[in-house]
């Protein structure tokens, strides 16, 4: 059961509704309409409708805290609504509200300079274009930030960037019209202030759009993610973000709350994952009886509400502590949740598909989409092992403080 912090309760009812109402009756219309385009790579037009509709009501950038940019909730106040759009995979860019634009929009709005509010910040806040986020390289792991090999060099009032970047989600969107992109600027600097983050057009001269990269088969068309080429590419110095070296301080700024939103959705994937099971063991018959009376279906049943509610209780605390303290002070919190609700997710998921039998692996359910999904969540925003071993840190420091 989802609870809604009471500032936001009225809210989570609206959303709920329109869930209800427009989201889940249209899933199957937003796919429909993708295969019959003259393309994938189209917007369907449902979700220009739907996103019309969603914003007449006031269900329209939920995700920001800043009052002038967005509903000003707090992470605790957003994390049920946002489990309740990570409930469809088509309902987070519906309330304008799904990555990479929620991480992107907060890069404008706390380091983006007037400028870039007015460019880039108010048309993404208007769903009018899309955008992408170009950190991760096939070179280096790119887990640890501080890898990062492409260039971003000053030459006068410009600065010029070159290196190979993958799996920028939202780059092969029609609408996706700039990118934020992250390079090393000083290799001499300390090594948290060697690289920066630029604002980059898409379509400035040198940025080349290789190719989309599916997962696990999936291309998540319109959306997708892709292989870039930076060669050359110059954009002028008022582009760099805050400041030259700053790259990783907003880096972390941006995936604190990139962490925990991917975890509130998490959860509402495992929750309709479970309804669904629920739902078909209660109506197959195998050996007699029902699958629900089975006894390893109802051990299933029960881990998975365990798990579900622990993890919505760690995503409340890490958000608590996220809005007191900031993503430094809770960085504990948020490694602890990613490893997780994403672990969690693919075991509730994965328990559904097998309840569904082959039916649980085709396209006939969401369930293998849904696992798709959770699986890459343990790789994407810090894999398994990061967090890991930063959670272990803290514990074998906590003698020495």
């Amino acid at each position: 059961m989802t609870t809604i912090a009471a500032p936001a309760s009225a809210l989570g009812e609206r959303l709920q509704a329109f869930m209800e109402s427009d989201v889940y009756p249209n899933e199957h219309v937003y796919h429909a309409q993708l295969r019959s385009g003259p393309s994938p790579w189209v917007q369907p037009p449902i979700m220009d409708e739907l996103q019309a509709k969603a914003r007449a009501q006031g269900l329209w950038n939920l995700f920001l805290p800043e009052p002038e940019w967005g509903a000003g909730l707090t992470n605790r106040e957003y994390a049920p609504l946002c489990e309740i759009m990570g409930r469809s995979e088509i309902a987070p860019e519906v309330f304008n509200c799904s990555a990479p634009d929620t991480g992107n929009m907060e890069v404008f709005a706390r380091y983006g300079s007037d400028a870039h509010k007015e460019r880039w910040l108010k048309p993404l806040l208007a769903a009018e274009i899309r955008s992408g986020f170009s950190m991760t390289e096939p070179a280096v792991a790119s887990s640890d930030a501080t890898n990062i090999s492409a260039e971003i060099v000053r030459d006068g009032d410009e600065y010029v960037l070159n290196g190979l970047k993958w799996w920028t989600s939202g780059a092969n969107h029609p609408r996706c019209k700039v990118l934020i992109f992250m390079g090393r600027s000083d290799p001499s600097a300390p090594k948290h202030r060697q690289q920066t983050m630029a604002v980059v057009p898409i379509d400035t001269p040198g940025v080349k759009v290789l190719r989309a990269l599916p997962v696990f088969g999936y291309d998540h068309a319109p959306h997708g993610h892709s292989e870039i080429a930076f060669e050359n590419v110059r954009i002028p110095a008022e582009d760099v973000l805050v400041g030259e070296g700053r790259g990783f301080e907003i880096a972390q700024g941006r995936l604190g709350p990139g962490r925990i939103h991917h975890c509130m959705r998490a959860i509402g994937l495992a929750e309709r994952a479970l309804e669904s099971m629920v739902r078909r063991v209660k109506s197959r018959i195998a050996f007699g009886k029902p699958l629900s009376e089975q006894g390893v279906i109802m051990q299933w049943i029960a881990e998975s509400r365990i798990e579900i509610d622990q993890n919505r209780l760690l995503v409340y605390d890490a958000a608590e502590k996220l809005d007191a303290f900031g993503n430094k002070i809770a960085r504990n919190e948020l490694a602890m949740v990613k490893v997780a609700a994403a672990n969690m997710a693919c075991r509730v998921v994965d328990r559904a598909i097998q309840a569904f039998g082959a039916r649980g692996v085709s396209d006939d359910e969401n369930l293998a989409a849904a696992y798709a999904h959770a699986r890459t969540l343990r790789i994407v925003d810090g894999p398994d092992e990061v967090h890991l071993r930063a959670i272990a840190k803290f514990e074998l420091q906590k003698g020495e403080r």
